[in-house]
């Protein structure tokens, strides 16, 4: 007979909290039922982990107990699932989750068995805690494990709980995989074979489902882990059949990996750099350690890694004048084209879009800069160029080309590429900080109102485009003063109009 795991009935109480606790208990005397603390909430409290929500389950009535509870809090009310009694109730910054048993279950341990994996599939009773006179609550709480998911997370093993698991949904196929990555836990082999024979069923998932799951499978310190093995599988075919293209395929010396090897060897070197990018860029850790802390920079980085070479396979070509050395011109541009498609299929967000596919079509820009500094012939123009192209992603795409250096080491490359790279973005912070920002915070030479007082100019598209090139021309310093400034923008007025520019 296997021992019986506890919970301290104390640490349960603290977790709920006085507040929460003491509301429970008023709903209990309304809809005495079994409740029960379950799933991912009874995982982390064994693991030592903060849950993030609370998962609460009852027999029946979820959403009457949800409702309950947010008339009392005023905490927001939401409906999960079509088809399921569930709710929630987001109070004081936490998700409270209430949930029937699934799929028409008569009693907990087979509600649990229905989850999705083991270490899922765990609950605790706990109405017991809500007896009026705290000198009745019991000391410690049994853990419910019909499944075997407390030896799985001795383990560390992701196990379905049953052979029917991804048919009753097929997200879980995808889910297995980002509980690997988040928990740091090995996919248990049976678990990966059937997930593999069964691929196919991600089809039938709604994509913003998929969505979800892959963002916080790139939120995580092991995204790179977690993709390989469903490439291993076929499963990341499925789900992101661009990237297949690229198995097998042949690249230039530079490269010692395939296509697709590369763009997930760049995604693993881009979680590594993460994790200290001041190692990387000497004397710069301030701006990239900056940079990463805005609002998902690092899932953004870790996409743009993974997809910055999606371009190359549609862009495959043999340059027989250069004894049949391969090319891949504009794989940037298409990549970037291919991650736009990407992006609406999985219904990702405009700034995401934008952001992740301006780094993907801008990533070779660091690598032809770096060879022209190489010679000794990088101009300021330049280096303006790609700083005002790039704006505030500028150190992204650093981060990225350093990423892909890395992931390269076929014999043909530079041997330090890495150096080059790092090099290139210090004269380009230099270039930022002489010539950019005093532009920039000092009022502007001229302003829209100017051309059309001091040069009768109406306006229209040309106006922004002759003031980019006033800022540009003070950037590089041939022009300081108002009386430059107009003669410039009457130059560029009269040849933009010339060319069809004008009103």
């Amino acid at each position: 007979m296997k021992p019986v795991t506890t919970i301290p009935a104390a640490g349960i109480a603290d977790l709920l909290g006085s507040g929460l606790l003491a509301l429970l208990t008023r709903i209990y005397g309304v809809l005495p039922d079994e409740l029960y603390l379950a799933g991912g909430t009874v995982r982390d409290l064994l693991l030592g982990r903060e849950p993030a929500d609370i998962d609460l389950t009852v027999d029946h009535r979820a959403r009457r107990w949800a409702r309950h509870l947010a008339d009392l809090t005023g905490g927001a009310y939401v409906v999960l699932g079509r088809e399921e009694d569930a709710a929630r109730v987001v109070w004081q910054g936490r998700g409270i989750d209430f949930s029937s048993f699934r799929e028409g279950a008569a009693h907990i341990r087979e509600e649990l068995r229905k989850r999705d994996i083991t270490v899922n599939s765990l609950a605790v009773r706990i109405d017991h805690l809500l007896a009026a006179d705290p000198a009745q609550r019991p000391v410690r709480l049994e853990v419910i494990d019909p499944a075997g998911g407390i030896g799985d997370l001795d383990g560390h093993l992701v196990r379905m709980t049953s052979r029917h698991a991804f048919t009753a949904d097929p997200l879980r196929l995808l889910r297995i995989f980002r509980f690997a990555a988040v928990l740091d836990f090995t996919i248990d082999p049976e678990t990966l074979e059937l997930a593999g024979r069964q691929r196919q069923m991600m089809l039938k998932v709604a994509p913003e489902r998929i969505s979800h799951e892959l963002e916080l499978i790139m939120a995580s310190p092991r995204a790179h882990p977690a993709f390989a093995a469903m490439a291993d599988i076929g499963l990341l075919w499925e789900i992101i059949p661009e990237l297949r293209a690229g198995v097998g395929m042949e690249q230039p010396a530079s490269h010692h990996l395939d296509v697709f090897a590369h763009c997930l060897e760049t995604l693993g070197r881009m979680e590594r750099i993460l994790e200290d990018p001041g190692r990387y860029f000497p004397g710069h850790a301030r701006i990239f350690t900056d940079y990463l802390a805005r609002d998902r920079s690092r899932i953004r980085l870790k996409w743009a890694a993974l997809l910055h070479d999606a371009g190359k396979p549609v862009t495959w070509g043999i340059k027989e004048d250069k004894g049949g050395r391969i090319t891949f011109y504009n794989h940037d541009l298409r990549g970037a084209d291919i991650l736009n498609d990407l992006a609406r299929r999985l219904r990702w967000s405009r700034d995401d879009t934008t952001v992740v596919a301006g780094l993907i079509a801008a990533h070779m820009r660091p690598f032809f800069l770096a060879n022209v500094q190489r010679r000794g012939e990088l101009s300021l123009k330049a280096c303006l160029r790609l700083i005002n192209k790039m704006g505030d992603d500028l150190p992204g795409l650093f981060l990225l080309a350093m990423a892909d250096a890395l992931a390269g080491r076929g014999e043909g490359r530079p041997e330090e590429m890495e150096d080059e790279v790092a090099a290139l973005f210090a004269r380009l912070d230099e270039v930022r900080r002489q010539n950019v920002l005093p532009v920039r915070s000092a009022p502007p030479l001229l302003t829209g109102h100017d051309l059309i007082r001091e040069l009768g100019l109406e306006p229209g598209p040309i106006f922004r485009e002759i003031l980019a090139r006033i800022e540009e021309a003070q950037m590089e310093k041939r022009i300081r003063d108002r009386r430059q400034a107009l003669a410039l923008a009457a130059s560029c007025a009269s040849r933009l109009q010339q060319e069809g520019g004008g009103n």
